[in-house]
């Protein structure tokens, strides 16, 4: 069985790895919840992109039943992949689409540092809401740093939101992403108390709710998503963007429950589809005992500085053998430090989303080698 010394909360320890990813791809479409997993992108030794590598990716997602939300902050969308290469990435996944996809349509063509006005912010949500629905695509409305920086109250947050849904073909999925994840986006909704952040949103949604599939809102605050997804509008959706909670939220209260769309379902995927199954089928014991086991991994990869967290996503897909490298683009793959990344091979042997224990170990190995 593979054997290897690793360095785990401050000592070297020698750790067995043996244990292999057992799910299997659905037989039928996953019925009970609407699942998307944020994608991250394959770099090349140079940082550029790797398309088939990436598209391959997509692929594997789709085969075990879940959508894709592509283009999104866990394919380090403002944080090394500008909406040139997001645009180039939506263009190429939505022409080969082999399951449910939905792609962010943001501000970032906008440089930072400059000054915006409201219509000019509109302008660019409008360039890429276009892009992405003129190649058949769902929107997913991202949160745009522009508008967080140069709004002045919340009623430029719904000036700006109210002008661009109705012009959207299809309702778009709406992102509020917490500064855990940015900090740049720090007062969204126009305040920091969220109690009044969150009235603001929920106002938007009702004045167009027609135009609003769900609303996906990454706090970490289960709470908070508890209350917020009861007083969501008939028809409108929760997707707990949560990666610290989400087994209970995707389970529900027997009243309501939340949707998913999570960059943890990344690397989890097959695991992510054993639950969706198990829940199908009706069987909450096993969809519990499932997640249960992966918690522990996705705290740990989204562990203080939140942000940092692609790099544990696209750590585990080398070790799993979506890549050729350990490399992202904008150099990001030197975020986490050797003890984070040896942690999170032995809890990812513990969730048993491992693909292949032995070449785990043979790249981990290297790292430790290089």
């Amino acid at each position: 069985m593979p054997e290897l010394t690793l360095a785990i909360d401050g000592a070297l320890t020698r750790c067995r790895i043996e244990r292999a990813c057992s799910y299997q791809p659905p037989k039928r479409p996953i019925r009970s919840r609407t699942m998307y997993a944020a994608g991250h992108v394959v770099a090349k030794e140079n940082g550029e992109i790797d398309w088939e590598s990436t598209l391959a990716f997509r692929r594997y997602l789709w085969s075990y039943g879940l959508g894709v939300a592509e283009a999104m902050d866990t394919a380090q969308r403002g944080m090394g992949l500008n909406w040139e290469g997001a645009r180039e990435l939506i263009r190429r996944s939505l022409s080969e689409a082999g399951g449910l996809i939905a792609c962010g349509a943001g501000t970032d063509q906008l440089p930072e540092g400059q000054a915006f006005s409201l219509e000019e912010i509109i302008r660019a949500y409008e360039e890429q809401c276009e892009w992405v629905e003129k190649h058949g695509g769902r929107v997913i409305l991202m949160a745009s740093r522009a508008l967080a920086q140069f709004a002045k109250s919340r009623d430029d947050y719904l000036a700006v939101y109210s002008r661009v849904l109705p012009q959207l073909k299809r309702p778009a999925i709406l992102h509020w992403l917490g500064d855990m994840f940015d900090p740049k986006l720090a007062g969204y909704w126009g305040s920091r108390d969220l109690d009044a952040a969150m009235e603001t949103c929920l106002t938007l949604i009702r004045d167009h709710a027609s135009k609003v599939d769900g609303i996906k809102i990454s706090l970490l605050n289960a709470p908070r998503e508890i209350d917020m997804r009861r007083r969501l509008p008939d028809g409108v959706r929760m997707y707990t963007g949560d990666d610290f909670h989400y087994d209970e939220l995707i389970r529900g209260d027997g009243t309501h429950f939340s949707h998913a769309l999570l960059g943890i379902f990344d690397a989890i995927a097959p695991a992510a589809s054993a639950a969706a199954q198990a829940l199908d089928e009706g069987s909450y014991d096993e969809f519990d005992r499932i997640l249960a086991a992966t918690l522990p991994l996705s705290r740990h990869i989204f562990e203080h500085p939140t942000y940092l967290y692609k790099t544990g996503i696209v750590f585990l897909a080398y070790l799993n053998g979506h890549q050729e490298r350990f490399r992202m683009v904008g150099g990001a793959e030197s975020a986490r430090g050797i003890e984070h990344l040896s942690k999170l091979l032995v809890l990812a042997e513990q969730a048993g989303v491992l693909l292949d224990p032995e070449l785990a170990c043979r790249r981990m190995q290297g790292l430790f080698d290089a």
